[in-house]
């Protein structure tokens, strides 16, 4: 059995599929050197995998989160880069790096942590650089968690997959006594990074820009007519806010300092009617990035909808969508049920979806 490698765990996000079930589609749908996209990419699986498995593959998601981790994947510095660019950093801080931004920054780490993470957050030029990216996204994994079980966690008691509500967080840490970790930063970093780099990057580099999926076709220009294979899973109908939900890291890439609910339009949709119009302008911009022939696979829930009523939505939206392509069905669907999230000790009620869908389609380009 091949070892899981370490990449895929850079950093923990609500609602991602795992490594094996994008390597059986690489299998049943592609060869070697054929193009992978993924235009909801998340944290990077659909891409990372492919480029293991010797595709080539690009994705694209709106949120920086995602676009920070995937592209750390993607395309990944040499670990002795990482290494020297930690020193530096160490070597360039004073210990002084102002004021914690809200009471809840001063309750969920220890002064010392938090100085060091205000600082890495002015000044690591994640977007510009990819060694400084690699090291934002170490940041963005370790910025909270379970620190009672791991001392690679930064913050007091958290969710790792989501960043609580501040007040709540507060109230809850206060109603159990609990006391932010000391941590150093610089020394995670490096125990991260080697850890990260105990098994070799991908030999060959994948592109990941954020942006919103319906633009695709725009921004990844030079990839027109290439795209064989499409794995991704779309944001679920009245699931999850993703930026609400991933607030603190949103905020260590340059956010605001509290959730802001709905920052993007297509964030938490709640009517059925605007999500399939969502989906199909999503295809819509997919389409050029089409070859002739392709297969999408989509991994799809909603706590309103059934398997019939997904599939039904999923085939309309990509018919509607893809003008000049026939859409044809593989498969019903492959159900699975959604295993037990760690957010439940935080947040009880978190979540209503309980099993996804698995809805694989051949798509054809008509002769001119």
């Amino acid at each position: 059995m091949t070892k899981r490698h370490p990449f895929h765990s850079l950093c923990p996000y609500f609602a991602m599929f795992p490594e094996e079930f994008v390597a059986d589609q690489l299998f049943r749908h592609t060869t070697a050197g054929d193009l992978v996209f993924d235009p909801f990419c998340g944290r990077g699986t659909t891409v990372f995998e492919s480029l293991l498995q010797g595709r080539r593959a690009a994705g694209s998601d709106i949120n920086p989160v995602a676009a920070c981790i995937s592209g750390a994947k993607a395309d990944a510095p040499e670990l002795q880069a990482i290494i020297a660019r930690i020193d530096e950093l160490e070597a360039g801080y004073d210990g002084n790096s102002g004021q914690a931004p809200t009471p809840f920054f001063e309750a969920c780490f220890a002064a010392r942590t938090l100085g060091e993470i205000l600082y890495l957050r002015s000044e690591l030029e994640w977007r510009n650089d990819k060694v400084d990216r690699f090291i934002a996204a170490m940041m963005l994994g370790a910025l909270h968690g379970e620190s009672h079980r791991s001392d690679l966690y930064l913050s007091n008691r958290m969710p790792r997959t989501i960043s609580t509500k501040p007040e709540y967080s507060v109230r809850w840490w206060e109603a159990r006594g609990f006391i932010a970790p000391e941590r150093n930063c610089f020394e995670i970093l490096r125990r991260l990074a080697a850890f990260r780099y105990r098994m070799p990057p991908a030999k060959h580099a994948g592109l990941v820009k954020q942006g919103n999926a319906r633009n695709v076709g725009e921004n990844f220009a030079n990839l027109h007519h290439e795209v064989k294979l499409v794995v991704t899973s779309p944001p679920y109908l009245d699931t999850t806010d993703y930026a609400e939900d991933q607030w603190l890291r949103l905020w260590f890439l340059g956010g605001q300092s509290r959730p802001v609910a709905r920052q993007h339009k297509d964030d938490r949709i709640t009517q059925a009617g605007v999500y399939w119009t969502f989906l199909r302008e999503s295809w819509a911009g997919l389409q050029p990035l089409l070859a002739n022939e392709a297969v999408i696979v989509i991994r799809i829930g909603g706590a309103a909808l059934t398997k019939d009523d997904l599939f039904e939505g999923v085939r309309k939206s990509l018919a509607d969508g893809l003008e000049g392509f026939a859409v044809k069905p593989l498969t019903a669907g492959i159900t699975s049920n959604i295993r037990l999230r760690e957010t439940s000790a935080f947040r009880p009620a978190a979540g209503k979806v309980h099993v996804e869908h698995d809805f694989t389609f051949e798509l054809r380009r008509f002769a001119d």
